[in-house]
Protein backbone atom coordinates (compact mmCIF):
# COMPACT_ATOMS: atom_id res chain seq x y z
CA UNK A 1 0.00 0.00 0.00
CA UNK A 2 1.12 3.42 -1.16
CA UNK A 3 2.24 5.73 1.93
CA UNK A 4 0.88 9.37 1.76
CA UNK A 5 3.08 12.27 3.80
CA UNK A 6 0.05 14.32 5.89
CA UNK A 7 2.24 16.97 7.66
CA UNK A 8 -0.65 18.62 9.01
CA UNK A 9 -3.36 15.28 8.81
CA UNK A 10 -5.04 16.38 12.29
CA UNK A 11 -5.93 19.54 11.19
CA UNK A 12 -6.72 19.36 7.67
CA UNK A 13 -8.01 16.22 6.38
CA UNK A 14 -6.68 16.09 3.14
CA UNK A 15 -3.80 15.25 0.84
CA UNK A 16 -0.88 18.00 0.03
CA UNK A 17 -1.56 19.27 -3.25
CA UNK A 18 1.35 17.04 -4.56
CA UNK A 19 0.37 14.26 -2.84
CA UNK A 20 -3.07 14.67 -4.21
CA UNK A 21 -1.83 14.99 -7.82
CA UNK A 22 0.02 11.61 -7.11
CA UNK A 23 -3.22 9.83 -5.75
CA UNK A 24 -5.31 10.97 -8.39
CA UNK A 25 -3.43 11.34 -11.60
CA UNK A 26 -1.13 8.63 -11.21
CA UNK A 27 -2.28 5.95 -9.36
CA UNK A 28 -5.79 6.45 -9.91
CA UNK A 29 -7.20 6.11 -6.63
CA UNK A 30 -10.90 6.72 -6.07
CA UNK A 31 -13.13 8.08 -3.45
CA UNK A 32 -13.49 4.72 -1.12
CA UNK A 33 -10.02 3.39 -1.95
CA UNK A 34 -8.02 2.82 1.46
CA UNK A 35 -4.69 4.55 1.85
CA UNK A 36 -1.90 4.82 4.60
CA UNK A 37 -0.72 8.25 5.95
CA UNK A 38 2.24 9.26 7.80
CA UNK A 39 2.75 12.97 9.68
CA UNK A 40 6.41 12.32 10.05
CA UNK A 41 5.59 13.17 13.68
CA UNK A 42 6.02 9.35 14.80
CA UNK A 43 2.21 7.86 13.76
CA UNK A 44 1.03 5.91 10.81
CA UNK A 45 -2.83 6.89 9.97
CA UNK A 46 -5.27 3.97 8.06
CA UNK A 47 -7.72 6.51 6.10
CA UNK A 48 -9.97 6.35 3.22
CA UNK A 49 -10.64 8.57 0.59
CA UNK A 50 -13.57 10.32 0.95
CA UNK A 51 -13.84 12.65 -2.23
CA UNK A 52 -10.60 13.15 -5.20
CA UNK A 53 -11.12 15.20 -7.39
CA UNK A 54 -9.50 18.55 -9.43
CA UNK A 55 -6.35 19.28 -7.04
CA UNK A 56 -8.03 17.74 -3.62
CA UNK A 57 -7.90 13.99 -2.26
CA UNK A 58 -10.14 14.36 1.04
CA UNK A 59 -9.78 11.59 3.32
CA UNK A 60 -11.34 9.94 6.79
CA UNK A 61 -8.45 8.80 9.30
CA UNK A 62 -9.66 5.54 10.17
CA UNK A 63 -7.23 4.31 12.71
CA UNK A 64 -3.99 6.35 14.24
CA UNK A 65 -1.39 4.13 14.30
CA UNK A 66 1.61 4.98 16.80
CA UNK A 67 5.30 3.55 15.78
CA UNK A 68 7.38 3.02 18.87
CA UNK A 69 11.41 4.28 18.02
CA UNK A 70 13.34 2.32 15.78
CA UNK A 71 16.24 3.29 17.55
CA UNK A 72 17.75 4.77 20.63
CA UNK A 73 19.13 8.22 20.58
CA UNK A 74 19.10 10.95 18.61
CA UNK A 75 21.49 10.13 15.83
CA UNK A 76 22.84 13.81 14.06
CA UNK A 77 25.08 13.67 11.14
CA UNK A 78 26.69 17.06 10.46
CA UNK A 79 28.65 17.08 6.79
CA UNK A 80 30.01 19.80 4.43
CA UNK A 81 28.26 18.83 1.28
CA UNK A 82 29.55 17.90 -1.62
CA UNK A 83 30.57 19.64 -5.02
CA UNK A 84 28.41 17.42 -6.99
CA UNK A 85 25.09 17.99 -5.77
CA UNK A 86 23.76 14.05 -6.31
CA UNK A 87 26.27 12.57 -4.49
CA UNK A 88 24.70 15.09 -1.06
CA UNK A 89 21.18 13.64 -2.58
CA UNK A 90 22.21 10.14 -2.46
CA UNK A 91 23.21 10.24 0.89
CA UNK A 92 20.74 11.85 2.57
CA UNK A 93 18.27 9.55 0.74
CA UNK A 94 20.25 6.59 2.02
CA UNK A 95 20.66 7.55 5.49
CA UNK A 96 17.26 8.27 5.81
CA UNK A 97 16.53 4.74 5.07
CA UNK A 98 18.78 3.25 7.27
CA UNK A 99 18.09 5.64 10.14
CA UNK A 100 18.84 9.32 11.75
CA UNK A 101 17.14 11.56 13.64
CA UNK A 102 18.80 14.99 12.35
CA UNK A 103 21.04 16.28 9.30
CA UNK A 104 23.25 19.46 9.27
CA UNK A 105 25.07 20.76 6.38
CA UNK A 106 28.41 22.53 7.17
CA UNK A 107 30.20 25.41 5.77
CA UNK A 108 33.97 24.63 5.99
CA UNK A 109 37.37 26.25 5.02
CA UNK A 110 37.41 23.91 1.86
CA UNK A 111 34.36 23.28 1.37
CA UNK A 112 33.23 23.54 -2.85
CA UNK A 113 29.85 24.25 -2.30
CA UNK A 114 29.26 27.16 0.16
CA UNK A 115 25.38 27.22 -0.88
CA UNK A 116 22.74 24.22 -0.26
CA UNK A 117 19.04 24.57 -0.77
CA UNK A 118 17.22 22.38 0.95
CA UNK A 119 13.79 22.59 -0.15
CA UNK A 120 14.92 19.61 -2.74
CA UNK A 121 16.74 17.59 -0.16
CA UNK A 122 13.65 17.20 2.46
CA UNK A 123 11.42 16.19 -0.41
CA UNK A 124 14.10 13.84 -0.49
CA UNK A 125 14.08 12.67 3.24
CA UNK A 126 10.27 12.30 2.91
CA UNK A 127 10.21 9.90 -0.39
CA UNK A 128 12.63 7.82 1.62
CA UNK A 129 10.87 7.62 4.90
CA UNK A 130 7.63 6.92 2.76
CA UNK A 131 9.75 4.31 0.89
CA UNK A 132 11.74 2.78 4.01
CA UNK A 133 8.00 2.77 6.65
CA UNK A 134 9.74 4.97 8.78
CA UNK A 135 6.97 7.59 10.82
CA UNK A 136 9.77 10.15 11.60
CA UNK A 137 11.10 12.94 9.56
CA UNK A 138 14.32 13.81 10.37
CA UNK A 139 15.48 17.35 10.88
CA UNK A 140 16.91 18.96 8.29
CA UNK A 141 19.56 22.19 9.20
CA UNK A 142 20.16 24.70 6.85
CA UNK A 143 23.78 25.17 6.00
CA UNK A 144 26.11 26.93 8.88
CA UNK A 145 29.62 27.49 9.48
CA UNK A 146 31.70 25.11 10.76
CA UNK A 147 32.80 27.09 13.59
CA UNK A 148 29.57 28.17 14.39
CA UNK A 149 27.60 25.09 14.54
CA UNK A 150 30.34 23.71 16.93
CA UNK A 151 29.92 26.22 19.18
CA UNK A 152 26.30 25.13 19.78
CA UNK A 153 25.51 23.88 22.95
CA UNK A 154 25.25 20.06 21.80
CA UNK A 155 24.06 17.46 23.98
CA UNK A 156 25.39 13.73 23.97
CA UNK A 157 28.49 12.10 22.28
CA UNK A 158 30.51 14.37 20.04
CA UNK A 159 32.66 13.18 16.97
CA UNK A 160 34.96 14.24 14.36
CA UNK A 161 36.24 11.98 11.49
CA UNK A 162 39.04 13.37 9.84
CA UNK A 163 42.39 12.32 7.47
CA UNK A 164 44.85 13.53 9.96
CA UNK A 165 47.45 11.45 11.39
CA UNK A 166 47.06 10.68 15.22
CA UNK A 167 45.61 8.64 17.33
CA UNK A 168 42.11 7.88 16.42
CA UNK A 169 39.96 4.98 17.47
CA UNK A 170 37.46 3.08 15.04
CA UNK A 171 33.49 5.21 15.48
CA UNK A 172 32.47 1.74 16.55
CA UNK A 173 34.67 1.30 19.74
CA UNK A 174 33.38 4.46 21.27
CA UNK A 175 30.20 5.25 20.68
CA UNK A 176 27.59 4.40 23.68
CA UNK A 177 24.63 2.38 22.89
CA UNK A 178 21.39 5.14 23.76
CA UNK A 179 22.90 7.94 23.74
CA UNK A 180 22.72 11.40 21.55
CA UNK A 181 25.57 11.06 19.01
CA UNK A 182 27.05 13.66 16.32
CA UNK A 183 29.39 13.02 13.94
CA UNK A 184 30.90 15.73 11.64
CA UNK A 185 32.02 14.69 8.21
CA UNK A 186 34.48 17.04 6.11
CA UNK A 187 34.24 18.33 2.43
CA UNK A 188 36.33 16.62 -0.09
CA UNK A 189 39.39 18.44 0.70
CA UNK A 190 39.02 17.40 4.49
CA UNK A 191 38.72 19.89 7.35
CA UNK A 192 41.36 22.59 7.63
CA UNK A 193 43.91 21.60 10.88
CA UNK A 194 42.62 24.63 12.40
CA UNK A 195 38.85 22.86 12.25
CA UNK A 196 39.87 20.29 13.78
CA UNK A 197 41.93 21.82 16.66
CA UNK A 198 38.64 23.79 17.44
CA UNK A 199 36.61 20.54 17.44
CA UNK A 200 38.75 18.91 19.99
CA UNK A 201 39.21 21.91 22.44
CA UNK A 202 35.74 21.83 22.22
CA UNK A 203 35.32 18.18 23.51
CA UNK A 204 35.07 16.42 20.07
CA UNK A 205 36.46 12.89 19.80
CA UNK A 206 38.62 12.34 16.99
CA UNK A 207 37.48 8.90 15.59
CA UNK A 208 38.24 6.51 12.66
CA UNK A 209 35.83 4.83 9.75
CA UNK A 210 38.13 2.38 9.09
CA UNK A 211 41.60 1.77 6.80
CA UNK A 212 39.67 2.85 3.36
CA UNK A 213 39.86 6.14 2.41
CA UNK A 214 36.30 7.38 1.94
CA UNK A 215 34.79 9.58 -0.28
CA UNK A 216 32.53 12.44 2.12
CA UNK A 217 28.97 10.76 1.53
CA UNK A 218 30.40 7.16 1.56
CA UNK A 219 32.31 8.40 4.76
CA UNK A 220 28.62 9.82 5.99
CA UNK A 221 26.53 7.06 5.15
CA UNK A 222 29.13 4.84 7.20
CA UNK A 223 28.91 6.72 10.45
CA UNK A 224 25.24 6.87 9.74
CA UNK A 225 25.40 3.06 9.45
CA UNK A 226 27.51 2.80 12.37
CA UNK A 227 25.25 4.70 15.08
CA UNK A 228 22.19 3.25 13.57
CA UNK A 229 23.19 -0.75 14.38
CA UNK A 230 24.89 0.21 17.59
CA UNK A 231 21.61 1.99 19.10
CA UNK A 232 18.99 -0.63 17.79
Amino acid sequence: MHVFYTPDILVKPELPEEEAQHAIRVLRLQAGDEIQLTDGKGHFYRARIAAAGGRKCMVNVLETIVQPPLWTGHLHIAMAPTKNMDRTEWFAEKATEIGLDELTFLNCRYSERKVIKTERINKILVSAIKQSLKARLPKLNDMIDFDRFIRQPLSGQKFIAHCYPGEKPLLKDVVQPGADALVLIGPEGDFSEEEVAAALALGFTPISLGRSRLRTETAALVACHILNLLNQ
